[in-house]
């Protein structure tokens, strides 16, 4: 539990100090939809868009997926919530844990 606690508090830092444009040019397709239909799915180009929302880069974001606009909140949710209910687990806050 202390590892994922630790994964959970790292992952933001790490993909700040990522930049912004990390995965704009990587060259690899990882959506099965557009590499064996060649067709976009409405996923397409979310990481991208997560990837500049967490820089504040919105236009951005938003040129590669406006969905990010609903998508980026939920994801900081789920990661407050993963974060407490980690940190309740280990004893570290009062109250249950969530799960």
């Amino acid at each position: 539990m202390h590892i994922w606690l630790g994964l959970l508090l790292l992952t933001p830092i790490v993909l700040w100090l990522l930049p912004g444009d990390f995965f704009d040019n990587m060259g690899i397709e990882l959506c099965p939809s557009k590499a064996f239909f060649d067709v976009e799915c409405f996923g397409c180009g979310m990481t991208r868009a997560v990837m500049h929302f967490h820089h504040f880069q919105f236009t951005d974001a938003i040129y590669y997926n406006i969905g990010v606009v609903a998508i980026y909140p939920g994801l900081v949710v789920v990661w407050v919530i993963w974060v407490k209910d980690a940190a309740a687990k280990l004893g570290l806050v009062k109250g249950k844990s969530v799960v």
